[in-house]
């Protein structure tokens, strides 16, 4: 038997995302965000949900852009701090020891360590409730060569992106292999 838990957000896994987002001035930030995801893929689409009141979303609304930032387990700690602090008052690139890239594509920087990028031109606005959702047309994606499988795409073991769980507030990492989608559910079609 299920027990109601009653209407909350949880939903798992959620991702760790690092939004990368520049002020007026040019000046880099960055923000962790949990709530976000693939949207659409034809156009190829990531939907993030910020509050108003957010340093991040000023900077969006401005620039009509984005980058989403995907940092490996052993980020952990700099992901964490990025969604801590405010970065109105505080240079979060500079106080993590990371480096700001600025994208040639859109008007937003990237944090070079990290090993997945997507960057993102604002393509629809959605008010919500609490939150705003920012849904970001995916102009290129960036990764780092060591990341990538011998067909040239992200590999999620090596990638090794975190997880946030919504119910404890903790970080997890990807587990194990469990079957190939898209063909593990073949059977069940023809029985």
């Amino acid at each position: 038997m299920k027990k109601s838990l009653g209407a909350r957000p949880l939903l798992f896994p959620t991702p760790v995302l690092i939004i990368g987002t520049c002020n007026a001035d040019g000046q880099p930030n960055v923000a962790a965000v949990s709530w976000g995801g693939i949207c659409s893929s034809d156009p190829p689409c990531v939907a993030i949900s910020l509050r108003r009141v957010t340093h991040t979303y000023a900077n969006i609304v401005h620039q009509k852009a984005f980058t989403v930032n995907i940092p490996s387990h052993d980020q952990v700690k700099v992901a964490d701090y990025f969604g801590l602090i405010s970065g109105k008052s505080v240079d979060k690139f500079a106080k993590a020891g990371m480096t700001p890239v600025r994208s040639t594509l859109v008007p937003a920087p990237y944090v070079k360590e990290f090993p997945l990028v997507l960057e993102c031109r604002l393509r629809h606005t959605v008010e919500i409730g609490l939150h705003v959702q920012f849904i970001g047309e995916i102009v290129d994606v960036k990764a780092d060569e060591a990341v990538l499988n011998p067909s040239g795409l992200p590999d999620i073991k090596k990638v090794n992106p975190l997880i946030f769980d919504p119910a404890t507030h903790s970080y997890y990492n990807v587990g194990m292999f469990v079957a190939d989608a898209f063909s593990v559910g073949e059977s069940l079609k023809s029985s």
